[in-house]
């Protein structure tokens, strides 16, 4: 039973995900997070200011449930499968970022540095999470979709367009972890 309540291996989460891609496959669905923000936008009234928001909003409404299920999901693996035990980070990293002055995530997933609620309390951190929200706004936007969309549907549909951006995702992460990074701390 400890199973459950551990990170699941990308075995087991990868056979669930590809079951979930040939079930909206089946029904002629398409799976992506920011077409929920375009629908969640016309829902708000912005179609009446941009064109493009108007589109038939009752038709995505199945995806709304994507987002009730992120947040519940997230709220379960918090509170009860947060048990890090089977994840092993490589000291290498732990050592890199203790050099920028992130702790290591000691026994938790994610360091407090970047995921706690301080974060809220820093004015540079704030900067750096409205500039990256904007950044990542206007990437999904250019690239025609996010990486759940382009990596997850699209690569599972082999077009072309998603592996160009699935390209371009992993190049700019790897920039960014590279050089930009340990700029900013």
């Amino acid at each position: 039973m400890d199973f459950l309540f551990q990170t699941w291996h990308w075995s087991i989460t990868g056979f669930l995900i590809a079951m979930i891609m040939l079930t909206l496959n089946y029904f002629g669905k398409v799976f992506g997070m920011s077409s929920n923000l375009r629908t969640l936008c016309t829902i708000a009234g912005a179609d009446k200011f941009a064109d493009f928001f108007k589109f038939d909003v009752k038709s995505q409404y199945w995806n709304l449930m994507v987002i009730l299920g992120a947040m519940i999901g997230g709220f379960v693996a918090v509170h009860f499968m947060s048990n890090p035990s089977n994840v092993s980070i490589n000291p290498q990293t732990i050592a890199q970022l203790q050099a920028m002055g992130i702790d290591a995530p000691n026994g938790k997933l994610l360091p407090d540095h970047l995921f706690g609620n301080d974060v809220f309390q820093s004015p540079k951190m704030i900067f750096i999470l409205l500039i990256g929200g904007l950044l990542i706004g206007f990437g999904s936007r250019y690239a025609g979709g996010c990486t759940s969309g382009h990596a997850i549907a699209g690569m599972s549909n082999l077009q072309r367009q998603s592996l160009k951006a699935v390209i371009g995702f992993f190049v700019g992460g790897l920039l960014m972890t590279h050089f930009i990074f340990p700029l900013i701390f």
